[in-house]
């Protein structure tokens, strides 16, 4: 079916009677009765089954969604966005905390600051200054505050250094 088609159908339906309205459900919908709703609710359902028809339905993907909400199962995790992401694997991060210089290490799955591993960058943050802090701030990324970065393509090499 052609887009014009389906638009000269949709727009059919709101000069048909309800009685052609039942009959034009019956041919979208085999297996049901129409329902004893008023006419709009004909039109604007059978408006929708008619485009659903001709356009495609929804994505399994989000069928299977739907029904799992309906069922109460628990919903499919939503991975982490981490900041780990974003940066790459060996990425130092430098910066100088109270006359201290402090370098954290990106790793596959966290941080390293002194040997020890992190599972964020406000864990390490909050281990260096002993109080809380957003670990994009404490480290200066929150703002895009990136002075410079080696142009070498060995991940060691990289590091970032915090405008002060």
């Amino acid at each position: 079916m052609n887009d014009i088609n389906v638009i000269k159908q949709v727009a059919a339906l709101t000069e048909m009677p309800i009685a052609d309205l039942k009959k034009k459900w019956v041919d979208l919908h085999p297996k049901t009765t129409p329902p004893p709703f008023n006419r709009m609710f004909l039109v604007k359902r059978l408006a929708h089954r008619i485009q659903e028809l001709s356009l495609g339905g929804l994505p399994e993907q989000e069928k299977n969604r739907m029904k799992r909400l309906l069922t109460d199962e628990p919903a499919l995790p939503i991975p982490k966005k981490l900041m780990g992401d974003r940066l790459l694997p060996g990425t130092r991060l430098i910066r100088e905390w109270k006359g201290q210089e402090c370098c954290c290490t990106v790793l596959e799955d966290g941080f390293e600051y002194q040997g020890r591993k992190f599972g964020s960058l406000s864990a390490v943050a909050n281990f260096i200054s002993g109080t809380k802090w957003n670990g994009l701030t404490f480290w200066g990324l929150k703002k895009q505050e990136i002075r410079a970065c080696s142009q070498s393509n060995q991940p060691d090499e990289c590091a970032y250094e915090i405008k002060k």
